[in-house]
């Protein structure tokens, strides 16, 4: 048995979850609303106040299915309770960030300024010192998505460290040029 896939999603107070035919799960939350449609062969039910997820099969794919669709029910309901969020940092000399209405604006070494529009559902925000970013939703993958497109208008580079990354992440620094022996 899946150690994921047998567990049960607890839906919160505040929290409706409705069940189609064809397996489409439609979340509704004080975060918003998020729907996804899951493999017909997996079995999604309502038992009280939590969701169960069971498997036709000890199949290898129907295993994969089985804790894949428990997690992604998971986060839909974390999604629409609590929301995700990701955290970018601005590394690098006149490098910034500035939220003009709700796009992003990116002056990151470019001959231009980079603006980028949410989606739906997708709300950006930046600090006193427009080198933190932080992207907000309700979606995980899509929060992740985002945030990810915004990494890639600058990477950071491995021999001055300028760019945008991930909070947290470590970028690892190559030594550059020596100077030549006389």
């Amino acid at each position: 048995m899946s150690r994921i896939g047998k567990l049960p999603v607890a839906v919160p107070t505040g929290v409706t979850v409705k069940i189609d035919s064809g397996n489409l799960v439609t979340v509704k939350g004080p975060k918003g609303e998020l729907s996804r449609t899951f493999s017909p062969e997996m079995t999604i039910e309502m038992m009280g106040a939590e969701l169960v997820v069971k498997r036709p099969s000890d199949q290898r794919t129907h295993r994969a299915l089985h804790g894949l669709t428990r997690a992604l029910l998971a986060n839909m309901v974390t999604g629409v309770t609590t929301g995700f969020r990701r955290e970018l940092t601005i590394e690098g000399v006149g490098y910034r960030a500035d939220v003009v209405g709700n796009r992003l604006v990116l002056q990151v070494g470019l001959s231009h300024p980079v603006e980028l529009v949410p989606p739906a559902g997708i709300t950006f925000s930046v600090d006193r010192t427009g080198r933190n970013v932080v992207v907000e939703g309700a979606d995980k993958e899509l929060v992740g998505l985002i945030a990810s497109k915004v990494r890639e208008v600058r990477p950071p580079e491995p021999y001055q460290g300028k760019g945008i990354r991930y909070a947290g992440e470590v970028v690892r620094r190559k030594a550059g040029k020596t100077g030549r022996a006389k």
